[in-house]
């Protein structure tokens, strides 16, 4: 058995907790751009782009996260394709995110005003104009708060993709506690961290929420 200090787990936690921050940005980014291209197909007003945007969302919410990152990894490798973890771990964290972001923000958009599509029709206003001048920037106000609480949710599931090789701060934990044999201390600081991370974005959307919605209160 190697010995460590507690200087040493918390400094590989922190390295490790970098790869977590960096696969959580990634993922939130790529959703963001995937699942707002979800929502335009999904209020679309023609029927095929609202079919196909509403089978994604629904095999990407209705199976496992963890099945998505196992197809993702061996599933392509048995049909001869390598990827490497942080690829598949990127990959599929992308889409999952993408199918909750472009759910939330439907219920966003949907929660406008008809009139505001009536009145901004009257004046001549394509879909894609109604959209971009006056239906996604009072969905926006709306959005803020629920996006910023799902990024919660992104950074712990990244503790899932320890499962397919990826060395974030789970799987860190997992191998520091295998030469250590001191779970308590080395899960305990992991905790501590995730709790670190996580922490701020639920208060951030917390006040986001409260600050937003002030205005609408009587």
């Amino acid at each position: 058995m190697m010995d460590f200090t507690l200087w040493d787990i918390v400094r590989n936690l922190l390295l490790a907790a970098r790869w977590t921050v960096v696969l959580a940005v990634a993922t939130f980014v790529s959703g963001t751009v995937l699942g707002l291209l979800v929502l335009m197909m999904r209020v679309s007003h023609r029927h095929w782009p609202r079919r196909i945007a509403w089978a994604f969302i629904e095999l990407f919410q209705g199976t496992p996260l963890l099945m998505q990152l196992f197809l993702a990894f061996f599933g392509l490798s048995l049909a001869g394709i390598d990827v490497p973890a942080w690829l598949a771990a990127g990959a599929a964290l992308s889409l999952w995110s993408a199918a909750f972001l472009a759910e939330i923000w439907r219920g966003c958009v949907e929660s406008i005003n008809r009139g505001q599509w009536e009145a901004s029709a009257s004046l001549a206003m394509g879909y894609f104009q109604q959209m971009r001048y006056i239906v996604l920037p009072q969905a926006l106000r709306i959005a803020v708060a629920p996006t910023v609480g799902f990024a919660v949710q992104i950074v712990k599931s990244t503790a899932l993709t320890s499962i397919i090789g990826f060395t974030e701060l789970s799987k860190a934990s997992t191998i520091i506690t295998n030469a250590t044999f001191n779970p308590f201390t080395v899960y305990g600081v992991a905790a501590l961290i995730y709790f670190i991370l996580c922490w701020p974005l639920s208060r951030a959307s917390l006040r986001l929420e409260r600050k937003l919605n002030a205005p609408h209160r009587h």
